[in-house]
């Protein structure tokens, strides 16, 4: 089982801007990336602007990851959310268990379940305030 720790960076409306400032100037390489508009569960009201906005994309920069999204519709990201820490691990139930300890005493952001992009995701704030997305990552 592997556990790993990466920055998770959410922009409004300028993710993609700030990968190719990225890939200039730390020699980031783009590893993935997926809009909004190729997302199976998005909303039809989602107009040509917001489904090319970045759902979610993954940089490798030397030996690390960097990970990028918009937040759709132009929405304000409250403070503490514009940088996140996102933790990835290959096993469901050790996601779901890392997931349910940081929620103690802490803020649900998005419940732990199954999404198209992940069989395990979910989103919490720890009781210090600091925002964490635990991401199952399945290698085929």
């Amino acid at each position: 089982m592997t556990v790993k720790l990466t920055p998770y960076i959410t922009l409004e409306g300028t993710a993609r801007e700030a990968i190719q400032f990225y890939e200039q100037t730390i020699g980031a390489k783009v590893l993935s990336i997926i809009t909004y508009g190729e997302m199976p569960e998005m909303p039809n009201t989602f107009n040509d602007e917001l489904k090319n906005l970045i759902a979610h994309a993954k940089l490798q920069v030397g030996e690390t990851e960097l990970m990028f999204s918009d937040a759709p519709g132009g929405l304000n990201i409250i403070d503490g959310k514009r940088v996140t820490i996102c933790i990835t691990t290959n096993d469901v139930e050790k996601s779901k268990q890392i997931y349910e300890a940081l929620r103690q005493d802490g803020q649900v952001n998005i419940p732990f379940q199954e999404e198209s992009f992940s069989p395990g995701f979910g989103d919490v704030t720890d009781k210090y305030g600091v925002t964490f997305q635990i991401f199952t990552e399945i290698q085929n």
